[in-house]
């Protein structure tokens, strides 16, 4: 029987189909730099050669996916889309989106709350078709001012007996001042509130190659996330492993992801990363990240894991149980 899989990090802006966002984009009317579809799904679609950095990667989702997805309307059809493929597609039946709300109402041209509605109203229609699991992370950004990210912390609190478990950190920790304890300390206020609410808390970090496992530190010190997106850098200090093991802190690893945006040189780096998780006993998943943006899916995540030797069938199955253990849906 085929196994029944989990993804904890998967962003609304890198998921939806691109047939999809060409019909969305149509139908709001938008005026896109290309007028053939093909040449479309190239403007939209991540690879190797074509990006080289994860600043290469996020400037896709933010000048393109992101703002097409900026409607109540379009938001909906995109939350209820990506469920309905990644069920069929790859048998996932539990699924945790993230998205920031803020940034699909065009610099508060439209209204916040009635984003988020769609979002769910996309999320419940899905639900209720496919019998999954689901549930809504709303994404602060290191580029938004403390106010802007203050809201959508108060959004995701008022919204989280409707489906949204829980908040990430996301964007580019591009210098040494973004990894320090200083300003790591800028959120903390808004983690302690978001976990005093009864909201679950991950965070965007040790991502990108030239940083070390300074930002993973600082995070865990600070933000107190029960899971890190990413986390990779933490792999080569033995320090680092050691507090997100007495932590109980899962990572959400994306290695598709990882490879396109040169996080990880190849599948060789990738599986020394894996590896040395696994031996020191850190608890770790397997996620998608953008599934369209990068061209995969669950199915496709699992397949190089395993069949370049990174992990056993039964290791696959292990961080699948991890997966459910620290997912930010409440067990019914």
């Amino acid at each position: 029987m085929a196994r029944e899989l989990i993804d904890l990090h998967i962003h609304v802006g890198g998921a939806v189909a691109p047939h999809i966002l060409w019909s969305i984009a149509h139908q709001q009317g938008f005026k896109l730099p290309v007028k053939n579809y093909f040449d479309f799904v190239e403007l939209i679609t991540s690879r190797p050669g074509k990006v080289g950095s994860l600043d290469d990667y996020l400037k896709i989702l933010h000048t393109w996916t992101e703002k097409i997805q900026s409607s109540p309307s379009a938001i909906e059809r995109s939350v209820y889309e990506v469920i309905g493929k990644e069920y069929r597609g790859s048998r996932v039946t539990q699924m945790e989106l993230r998205f920031n709300p803020m940034k699909r109402n065009l610099n508060s041209e439209l209204d916040l709350d009635h984003i988020i509605h769609a979002a769910l109203r996309g999320m419940d229609r899905a639900v209720l078709e496919y019998g999954v699991k689901m549930g809504l992370i709303f994404c602060l950004a290191r580029e938004f001012d403390h106010k802007l990210n203050s809201i959508i912390v108060d959004k995701a609190i008022k919204y989280r007996t409707r489906g949204v478990y829980g908040i990430d950190l996301a964007g580019t920790e591009t210098n040494a001042m973004e990894l320090s304890p200083e300003r790591v300390a800028e959120y903390e206020d808004l983690f302690a509130r978001a976990r005093r609410a009864g909201l679950k808390c991950t965070v965007h970090t040790g991502e990108t190659r030239g940083t070390g496992a300074e930002g993973v530190m600082s995070v865990v010190e600070k933000l107190k996330p029960h899971r890190i997106g990413h986390g990779i850098r933490a792999a080569y200090d033995e320090h680092a492993m050691k507090v997100l093991r007495e932590n109980d802190i899962t990572l959400e690893l994306c290695p598709t992801s990882n490879l396109h945006t040169k996080a990880v040189e190849g599948v060789e780096e990738m599986r020394h990363i894996i590896r040395t998780f696994w031996d020191r006993k850190v608890k770790f998943t397997i996620n998608t990240d953008g599934p369209y943006l990068l061209e995969t899916d669950m199915r496709r995540e699992i397949e190089i894991i395993e069949q370049n030797g990174i992990l056993t069938a039964e290791q696959v199955d292990q961080t699948l149980a991890w997966a459910r253990q620290a997912s930010f849906i409440p067990a019914t």
